[in-house]
């Protein structure tokens, strides 16, 4: 392996637009405060605190082993060699796959300010990764086993595919090394967030199965609704605030926007979602007679996801566009995946965060100019789905062997409050058990 070629380092920017990116990525964490209320309104209610504790758990987890391992892994601190790291000479060129910053975050302060802000934009990135999959794996997924699985997202999967997306690698030089476009672009984490997360929901159902009594014959399946659709709801709405801020920072920090392109992508992004959700919300009245709320989120955050691709690269009635096309589809995917793949998946994370941000990263690829940009683009879904996804299920069953994901029946009859936690998160109300059980 020999070190790969510098990547070329942006301009130095002034003190106030360090503040403006500085301020606007510490809102994102609001996407992730949203994300973790539609997670758990979405489950029932007595694993309602277990589940909500566990995305605080994953933050914690992600956090505590990506400073230390996964920041090197990334690639970001490399300072002014950014995109040094492991390369392999193929083809005539060097193929950029893992990065070799230094570890425990030292030099950190000798690092260029563009690069601080690269390595704080990823902490709530895979944090966001590591809880998409904890919403599908609601009430019957233990919190040892999630914290486990999101420390090998935090130390692992993540920096690798954000390094191949944001640091240089190989994905990213597909514009210097073949010609395509500008190479793979994902300025606002649809990959190495959004897609990562949605694959390794579908590993963790494929691993621990559905819920007891959600199928109860071939062929049929249980309406199992979400326990608080305030909870829903008013995440979508903490979403918004966190997606714009994640997006335009994202601009700035991977694909180096002036400042006057963010209030674009900011209109992109809320264009994006809008469409998404008057999408949801015609299709699921048309469908059930009714607007489904649960349904109409989902959409929502779709729309949010596949935003995180494309809100700056494109034009906005183009993101609208976008934002209408995933709203169609989400509701479809999330009745086809329950009631012809008898998938289980009680936040949807698989259509709103895997087929979405697949949706959005294609869509980058039709609407962005440069020729071969829709080739690149191409190319890194293909990673994703090809190499990403096998090797997440692999992990994971590895992981299943030492920590076992699932809980045992009693666990999941009385709740995950209850079993793991030893209380419920609403006390002064009687949960009465399922059927099924009896």
């Amino acid at each position: 392996m020999t070190p790969a070629a510098s990547a070329p380092v942006p301009p130095a920017f002034g003190e106030g637009a360090f503040a403006l990116v500085f301020t606007l990525t510490l809102m994102a964490p609001l996407a992730i405060a949203g994300v973790a209320l539609i997670n758990t309104g979405l489950g029932r209610s007595r694993s309602a605190a277990q589940a909500l504790l566990g995305n605080l758990a994953i933050i914690a987890v992600t956090a505590m082993v990506f400073a230390p391992i996964g920041a090197g892994l990334a690639g970001v601190l490399s300072g002014d060699s950014a995109g040094a790291g492991l390369s392999f000479l193929a083809a005539g060129k060097h193929w950029n796959w893992l990065g070799a910053g230094p570890f425990l975050l030292r030099h950190l302060a000798t690092v260029p300010p563009l690069h601080q802000l690269a390595l704080l934009f990823e902490f709530p990135a895979v944090a966001m990764a590591a809880i998409i999959p904890w919403g599908s794996g609601a009430d019957r997924w233990r919190l040892t086993a999630g914290c486990a699985a999101a420390a090998v997202i935090a130390v692992l999967i993540f920096p690798l595919v954000a390094h191949w997306v944001w640091a240089g690698g190989w994905l990213a030089a597909l514009g210097v090394n073949f010609s395509l476009g500008a190479g793979f672009l994902d300025p606002g984490g649809a990959a190495s967030v959004h897609v990562v997360g949605g694959l390794s929901a579908l590993a963790v159902v494929w691993m621990i199965g559905s819920r007891k009594g959600k199928f109860p014959k071939e062929g049929l399946s249980t309406a199992i609704p979400g326990h608080n659709a305030v909870y829903v709801l008013f995440g979508c709405l903490l979403s918004l605030v966190g997606w714009v801020a994640w997006n335009t920072a994202g601009a700035v920090i991977w694909l180096h926007a002036p400042l006057a392109a963010l209030p674009a992508t900011a209109i992109s992004t809320l264009l994006c979602a809008s469409g998404a959700l008057a999408a949801t919300f015609i299709a699921t009245r048309v469908r059930f007679g009714k607007p489904d709320a649960s349904l109409c989120a989902n959409g929502w955050l779709a729309g949010l996801v596949a935003s995180s691709a494309c809100a700056a690269l494109i034009a906005p009635q183009e993101a609208m566009f976008v934002g209408v096309t995933v709203g169609i589809v989400t509701p479809l995917l999330v009745e086809l995946f329950e009631l012809a793949l008898s998938i289980d998946d009680p936040s949807g994370a698989i259509a709103v965060h895997a087929v979405a941000g697949l949706w959005g990263l294609l869509a980058a690829g039709v609407f962005a100019p440069g020729a071969g940009q829709l080739l690149a683009q191409l190319v890194g879904i293909s990673a994703l789905i090809g190499v990403v996804l096998p090797l997440v299920y692999f992990l994971f069953a590895l992981l299943n062997l030492v920590v076992p994901f699932r809980v045992d029946q009693d666990g999941e009859r009385i709740g995950m409050d209850l079993h793991e936690l030893g209380g419920g998160a609403y006390p002064e109300f009687v949960v009465h058990r399922d059927e099924s059980y009896r």
